[in-house]
């Protein structure tokens, strides 16, 4: 028997994630996919959404797409159980798409300054047609593209750097603008930072949370900051749970930020109720 990734019984990536390392006890992996198939079929698979706020303002600028799967036993299932099961049962693109297309359904509905942070598997980066049909998607659903970043990850980057580069330059051509997301989580290989086309970084939590009181996270981040600034990069801190971190990170600089401070993930409408 196979087991798979705990429920995530937190809303929102900035939160508690999902661990990936931790198993259900007594659920057949195949049985999870099989319904996996069908909530998909059916349209079960939720899109929430993180704010994210200026530093400087404090006003909502935008949001992070995030899939949910509200399972009738298991509770909420959050993004990392989901894409694990997905790529377990080859419907990674599958489930990827489906929430591609919610999210840009939604935001074609938001105010044109709302913008919109989608997350890209490693899966479709190296499909040498994800440029073209995205931007295709991004047009059928009527979406600015300036109004969108795509977020991707180290992970996602080691498997084919070359081919992400070309997707992310061809995007670049149409508007849209590109994050690394989770900085300071792995290696920080300062390749991706020469080679790709970023507009932004973004800070994994564990680089937010030893500040203000600890000197040595604080350096840290200063010292990224000034890597963000010499680069032309905006900013952001994910993970921000209290108001001396967000005092730290807005008098350092950081641009914009996301976290269990500003509110968990959320449907659009309540999304649009704080902007």
């Amino acid at each position: 028997m196979t087991s798979l990734p705990i429920a995530d019984r937190s809303l929102g990536r900035s939160e508690t994630p999902d661990d990936a390392s931790a198993s259900i006890a007594g659920v057949r992996a195949d049985a999870i996919e099989s319904e996996l198939r069908r909530a998909l079929d059916q349209g079960e698979i939720e899109v929430r959404f993180q704010p994210q706020f200026s530093c400087f303002s404090g006003a909502v600028i935008g949001a992070e797409a995030l899939t949910r799967w509200r399972h009738p036993t298991l509770g909420m299932l959050g993004a990392r159980s989901l894409f694990a099961m997905a790529d377990r049962a080859a419907l990674t693109t599958q489930l990827s798409q489906h929430v591609l297309g919610k999210a840009l359904g939604e935001a074609a509905c938001w105010p044109r300054e709302l913008a919109l942070s989608l997350n890209i598997s490693p899966q479709e980066l190296s499909d040498p047609r994800f440029a073209i049909d995205f931007a295709a998607l991004v047009a059928a659903h009527g979406v600015d593209p300036s109004r969108l970043t795509l977020e991707i990850t180290e992970d996602l980057l080691l498997r084919d750097i070359d081919q992400a580069s070309r997707a992310l330059y061809s995007l670049r051509d149409v508007g849209l603008s590109a994050a690394l997301d989770d900085f300071g989580a792995g290696f920080c290989n300062f390749q991706y930072l020469r080679e790709l086309p970023l507009d932004a970084l973004k800070l994994d939590k564990s680089m937010i949370a030893g500040v203000p009181s600890d000197s040595k996270s604080l350096a840290v981040l200063k010292a990224i900051l000034a890597l963000g600034r010499a680069l032309e990069l905006e900013i952001c801190a994910e993970g921000v749970e209290d108001a001396d971190q967000l005092g730290t990170i807005t008098s350092e600089g950081c641009d914009y930020w996301q976290g269990f401070l500003g509110g968990q993930a959320m449907p659009g409408e309540a999304l649009l109720e704080l902007t």
